[in-house]
């Protein structure tokens, strides 16, 4: 009983953390003391009586089983919850700062530190606290936009266009594409009212995904097309930041044209993408856009695979080296294992298959357990393999949460 009660309090403090709520707070929703709510956080008072339980899963805001149950606790601390997704559905529909409740100015400095944490996050997949910090964090640039003028202006629609670029990001993995598109259509029209080069190449990069996820490769080619000739007189300079850029909007349109079936178009978006890489310094990467050699290489592989080219994705992925993957964030890492599983699959491997999801699940779990797209993928593969395979497989589904 003492585990249970550690175990069940250590939950408590996690959400009521999760949640933004004080102890007094808490204790005050759920009618208690602030001695009382520390106790039962420590494990030395227990919530033995079923009717307490749902007081405080529901000031939480949670399921009781995610207070009690060990799975069923682990799968909801893993990703945004209904609460979260609510919350930035709330923030991306909100005109209150545009309206005229700005708030007080924040600091710019602290603005980009927000940001910089929040792509972080988003490179290595923590979907939780990416759920946990984009409503605010979108609201704040939205004040910084409102407040403040000239270069400072710019600087902080920087920061909300990637803000908006971050939350339209997580909702297409999750695939919430309609409020995902919303954030997409936000990006653009923050980045339109400064006409900055750089806020307009995020956002049109945002907008062509979610475009594309909607089912409109060519609509999504088309933008980024446009915005990539529009930057092309620019690549003069050899600005490592433009050249960044350029290419990562070459990589989407790959992708978009290797969904809309046009293999030849993909092949040349890829090899102008190379080029591109090849202006950058040897091993360069950029940190938040991820672009250079090793990224192009992922692309072309991950076009493959949505060509149904399973055999020449395979092939393919052995001229890639693999310390140059090494080098890369755990979202680029896991999205490579995956592709890799689908690529096997389609070829039948189902053994290599199922070593490529397990080890996609060891980088980005969160990858692995809370995507649909992946779930889609385990049951695929669990339709087809058997023995040692469908062993590994089961117990990575079960962690998933996957029905059986």
């Amino acid at each position: 009983m003492d585990v249970r009660n550690r175990n069940i309090g250590r939950r408590v403090s996690y959400w009521r953390a999760r949640r933004g709520l004080t102890r007094q707070q808490f204790g005050d929703l759920v009618g208690r003391s602030v001695s009382w709510v520390d106790k039962v956080e420590t494990g030395q008072r227990g919530l033995v009586r079923l009717p307490m339980l749902e007081v405080v899963a529901t000031v939480l805001q949670i399921d009781v089983a995610a207070l009690t149950d060990d799975d069923v606790a682990r799968q909801a601390a893993e990703s945004p919850d209904a609460v979260e997704v609510r919350a930035i559905r709330a923030v991306l529909g909100s005109y209150t700062v545009i309206l005229g409740d700005s708030g007080a100015p924040p600091g710019l400095a602290r603005l980009r530190r927000q940001v910089d944490y929040a792509c972080s996050a988003w490179l290595s997949s923590d979907f939780t606290t990416m759920g946990r910090v984009l409503p605010g964090l979108i609201t704040e640039a939205q004040r910084a936009v409102e407040i403040l003028e000239g270069n400072d202006r710019v600087e902080a629609t920087r920061c909300l266009v990637m803000s908006y670029r971050l939350a339209s990001s997580t909702l297409l993995k999750l695939e919430i594409t309609e409020t995902a598109w919303l954030a997409a259509d936000r990006a653009m029209m923050a980045a339109h009212s400064v006409k900055d080069t750089i806020c307009m190449a995020v956002a049109t990069r945002c907008v062509a995904r979610a475009v594309a996820y909607l089912g409109r490769p060519q609509a999504a080619l088309d933008a980024l097309v446009a915005m990539a000739n529009r930057i092309e007189p620019e690549l003069a300079s050899r600005d490592p930041q433009l050249l960044s850029l350029y290419g990562m909007l070459l990589l989407p349109a790959e992708m978009a044209a290797a969904q809309d079936g046009d293999s030849d178009l993909a092949l040349t978006m890829h090899r102008r993408a190379g080029e591109i890489a090849g202006m950058l310094r040897p091993g360069h990467c950029d940190p938040v856009n991820v672009f250079g050699v090793a990224n192009v290489a992922l692309h072309r592989l991950a076009a493959l695979v949505r060509m149904e080219e399973g055999g020449r994705a395979v092939t393919y992925s052995r001229g890639i080296e693999p310390q140059a993957l090494i080098r890369l964030p755990r979202e680029r890492k896991a999205a490579y294992l995956l592709d890799m599983a689908e690529a096997y699959r389609q070829c039948r491997q189902y053994p290599e298959a199922t070593v490529a999801v397990t080890r996609a699940e060891q980088v980005a779990p969160e990858e692995v357990r809370r995507r649909p797209a992946t779930h889609m993928l385990i049951r695929r593969l669990l339709d087809v393999t058997s023995g040692q395979s469908s062993l590994l497989l089961r117990q990575v589904a079960n962690r998933a949460g996957i029905a059986n």
